[in-house]
């Protein structure tokens, strides 16, 4: 019953809580975890701790929910990549701001910037032969579609997915990616993604340190949460726990060439 937190902001846990995660992988059964970067700086941090820790599959990127980076820092971070590239398993967490534009609503908002920055992220995971780590929900997910598909990129993997059922058809129909945190087992809305989507374009992840509701309240963020994900999974599609563990398991070591 091996599972992959397929999406993790390790570089984000204070060191102890780091050192508590890494000491109880084994007991827990997780073989590992991807850990996606938000920047130049994290990208670093990322690396640094995948050097000192064989469970750690690093992503490097720069994640959308945050100040639309300069033209400079851009072609500084692609550089770092391309340098970097065999120590990373893709590229990510990269995307489209939806939380950041609700909060700063206006004609200002430069959002065509943000689409630019990803379509340069885009170029380069398929330049590299990189999957791709995507932040893209509703409305956003439609415009990363396109990019995708303009630059024919089939290795994509949009995480905590939230979105329509048009877009996800087309999602399927492209094969892209999608996974779940633990916040299925009380979302709704996450729950009706998972009974649509094809099982075997899912994966498991947790969004750590991202603090989750009900039974996780006030609980650390832990990579073995991604079992909890599993069984819910499983319930929703009413197969076996196991045929779910399998097929969430490999689908992370055959995207990410683990």
């Amino acid at each position: 019953m091996r599972v992959f937190d397929a999406h993790i902001h390790f570089d984000k846990y204070i060191e102890s809580h780091q050192n508590i995660i890494i000491n109880s992988l084994m007991e827990n059964q997780v073989k590992g975890l991807i850990t996606v970067s938000m920047n130049l700086l994290s990208c670093k941090e990322n690396l640094r701790l995948s050097d000192h820790h064989p469970n750690i599959y690093p992503a490097f990127g720069y994640h959308p929910e945050q100040p639309l980076p300069t033209d400079n820092e851009v072609v500084e971070l692609l550089n770092w990549i391309e340098a970097n590239q065999e120590k990373m398993v893709a590229v990510g967490e990269v995307g489209l701001p939806y939380y950041l534009r609700k909060r700063e609503k206006g004609s200002r908002f430069p959002y065509q910037g943000y689409v630019e920055v990803l379509e340069h992220f885009i170029l380069l995971a398929k330049r590299l032969n990189k999957p791709i780590i995507l932040h893209a929900i509703y409305d956003d997910a439609s415009v990363v579609c396109d990019l995708l598909e303009k630059h024919n990129v089939r290795k994509a993997h949009f995480h905590w997915f939230k979105g329509n059922q048009g877009t996800m058809e087309r999602m399927a129909q492209n094969e892209y990616l999608i996974s779940f945190t633990p916040d299925i087992l009380y979302e709704e809305e996450i729950r009706e993604v998972a009974e649509f989507y094809p099982l075997h374009l899912i994966m498991g992840e947790t969004d750590g340190p991202w603090p989750f509701e009900g039974i996780f309240q006030d609980k650390l963020t832990h990579p073995s949460m991604v079992h909890h994900v599993v069984q819910q999974i499983a319930a929703i599609k009413k197969v076996r726990p196991e045929d779910v563990y399998n097929s969430l398991y490999n689908q992370v070591k055959s995207f990410y060439q683990i």
